[in-house]
């Protein structure tokens, strides 16, 4: 139990009241703060309370759920993790399109989804012991804010793309293969598509680091990605 001190504040949003009362409860007795929400609109007047991580179902009667993430990652940086019995290839792609973090399969084994959203709130809390802030050219990078930008303007990053961008741009020459890059952004245990999920995800930093005429990561062709010297 928690003892009445909360460890981290986690958004439950579905539509099956017996999902959110069982992801409820187990949580709330893992010394979380759980917010709930059974349709996208109560999701949303939920986001005051900063959580620091949301469970997103997809079928949601009111907002279909990726329309409900892309809302959402307008208004938080935090990750969001979709729950869904949605298997289809172009469904998760969709989903890491609008900023989702990780699929979660429907049914799922309750003490692996908690292992999912420990694992996401892990690398949300990492901290790099070096300069905070680097500069590349016109982009600049705050490592400890986890922000990028130039000038006095921030990049809309979510979190996936900046956990790419950190791992790249603090090992700058260094060849990562798309199978490596998904092991550290998305975890060992991850389940999904690691081609697909860092190819879209790469695709997106670079049309937002366009606007900095900055073509920071290169394509290795037969190896991954890596940060130009």
């Amino acid at each position: 139990m928690n003892n009445g001190e909360y460890m981290n504040k986690i958004l439950v949003v579905d539509d099956e009241l017996g999902i959110l009362n069982f992801i409820k409860l187990y949580f709330i007795d893992k010394g979380y703060e759980v917010f709930e929400a059974s349709c996208g609109i109560e999701a949303l007047q939920k986001l005051c309370y900063e959580p620091d991580i949301i469970l997103l179902d997809i079928m949601m009667p009111d907002i279909d759920g990726i329309e409900l993430c892309q809302l959402i990652r307008n208004k938080v940086a935090c990750p969001i993790l979709f729950l869904s019995a949605k298997v289809e290839e172009q469904d998760r792609i969709r989903g890491l399109a609008v900023g989702g973090d990780d699929y979660i399969l429907k049914p799922f084994f309750i003490a692996e989804l908690y292992a999912r959203v420990e694992a996401h709130l892990r690398r949300e809390k990492r901290q790099i012991s070096n300069t905070t802030i680097k500069y590349y050219g016109k982009l600049w990078i705050d490592y400890m804010a986890k922000q990028a930008g130039y000038s006095d303007e921030v990049i809309n990053l979510t979190k996936k793309e900046f956990d790419i961008v950190e791992l790249l741009s603090t090992n700058k020459g260094q060849a990562f293969s798309k199978e490596r890059i998904y092991e550290h952004v998305w975890g060992y245990n991850a389940e999904g598509d690691a081609d697909v999920a860092v190819t879209e995800h790469i695709k997106r930093i670079r049309k937002k680091f366009e606007r900095v005429e900055a073509e920071c990561i290169e394509t290795i062709w037969g190896i991954g990605y890596r940060w130009k010297k």
